[in-house]
């Protein structure tokens, strides 16, 4: 089994969950997704995966200091805004060919295996 891993190595949480993939004897795919972010379509089969929705993906802080709290916004804009702004998604992500997982806590991405 394949699983990508959107990562941030300055994040503590991120590297929380590197740690327990590898513990569980998976190397993951890793992408640093600040500096290579997922396209609106990657971001969009993600969501689909999680379950959610482009603004339950914001981190919130981060998107505010964006503009993109703002209830006026579609999911298009957000998707676009989050290729544009990969700093405002919710980290870290973990993913396989038919699940996915936000790392918070980062114990949540082992459920996946």
């Amino acid at each position: 089994m394949t699983v990508t891993l959107y990562h941030n190595p300055r994040c503590s949480k991120s590297r929380q969950a590197l740690e327990l993939l590898r513990a569980q004897g998976v190397e993951p795919v890793i992408v640093e997704y600040l500096k290579a972010p997922p396209t609106a379509d990657e971001l969009r089969r993600i969501l689909k995966l999680l379950g959610m929705t482009p603004r339950q993906l914001l981190r919130a802080k981060e998107s505010a200091e964006a503009g993109l709290d703002n209830p006026a916004l579609d999911e298009a804009a957000l998707i676009a805004a989050m290729v544009e702004h990969p700093a405002v998604i919710e980290r870290p992500i973990a993913v396989t060919a038919t699940a996915a997982r936000v790392g918070r806590p980062p114990e949540r991405v082992v459920e996946i295996l």
